[in-house]
């Protein structure tokens, strides 16, 4: 349990409606500095709109947004962002075919010159891009290549790097793990944990319990716009955490969808094998020997349509 008295990041009783559709009702969650707080919930439960509020886009149609445990009252990204909360959305805000360094500073380069003379200090650029991503773990040779040429879980590590040189407090991840393989979301929940050891508050958003349960502290859950509860990692195992985004009830019900699939997909198969049988063909790993003597009378009917064939089996 967390002894730290006041949290990075708070929101309490938070809703959101948008005319006559709740969005979100009555949200309460904390993220401590040091801490990996994981957001889940299915598509639809309402972590979209709750990024939002996080981080500016939106105003909370009620209840509280407190930072540092001050109540703040954003109107737009850029003022979430001047007091240290950096989100890194799925599309990175990234220009593919821009260096890695020249993406890392976007918005916020770094000049020499005066005047009329200014320009982009390119070695300044190079070498803070390449000190910060050491620090995260990430060697790259050549920082002015292409950010396009880099992997998924590269360029997401990129961002948090970049996140966090630009003095984020609280890190909000939107979904970074979603269209990754197994070995590249692996990089990025390393990324994740390097944040966390240098004394972020992390909010970590996803709706993959398996990639959310070994990197986080605490848990909280959302289903169709409530809050099903925020828990440790003490208090509830990966299993209790899937079946509680899930549903029990629909897991059952997907069970049962999937086994009926299977009986229907079997019956198929052998429907496609006794065509076979009558017309001089093997079914595959199966001899015409080996199969019942009799049609059905609705595969016979369509046995009846097809045309006639050679003596070969040719039609």
């Amino acid at each position: 349990m967390n002894t730290q008295t006041l949290p990075l990041l708070e929101v309490q009783d938070v809703s959101k409606y948008f005319g006559s559709v709740i969005a979100l009702k009555d949200i309460s969650m904390k993220v401590y500095a040091g801490e990996v707080m994981c957001l889940l919930g299915d598509n639809g439960a309402g972590k979209s709109t709750l990024i939002k509020i996080l981080s500016g886009v939106h105003r909370p149609s009620e209840g509280q947004y407190l930072f540092e445990g001050k109540e703040v009252h954003f109107t737009s990204p850029r003022d979430a962002l001047n007091v240290g909360i950096a989100t890194v959305f799925q599309d990175l805000a990234m220009i593919p075919l821009m260096g890695i360094s020249r993406n890392f500073f976007l918005g916020s380069e770094p000049t020499k010159g005066w005047g009329p003379f200014r320009r982009f200090d390119v070695q300044h650029a190079n070498h803070v891009t390449r000190e910060e991503l050491s620090r995260m773990g990430i060697q790259v040779r050549d920082t002015g290549q292409p950010v396009g040429t880099l992997s998924g879980g590269e360029r997401q590590s990129v961002a948090i790097a970049r996140a966090v040189y630009f003095g984020a407090k609280v890190l909000i991840l939107d979904e970074p793990t979603a269209a990754l393989g197994v070995k590249e979301a692996g990089i990025v929940l390393r990324y994740i944990a390097q944040a966390r050891s240098r004394g972020l508050g992390v909010i970590f958003i996803t709706h993959n319990p398996h990639h959310a349960y070994p990197i986080g502290d605490h848990f909280t859950l959302l289903n169709r716009g409530r809050s099903l509860g925020t828990f440790a990692k003490s208090e509830i195992s990966r299993e209790e955490l899937t079946g509680m985004m899930a549903g029990g009830e629909a897991l059952e019900e997907l069970s049962h969808e999937l086994a009926e699939f299977a009986r229907t997909d079997e019956k198929a198969a052998a429907t496609l094998t006794e065509v076979a049988r009558e017309f001089g063909a093997e079914a595959e790993g199966l001899h015409v020997e080996q199969l019942p003597a009799k049609f059905t009378e609705s595969e016979q009917q369509y046995a009846d349509q097809l045309p006639p064939t050679d003596g070969e089996g040719k039609r």
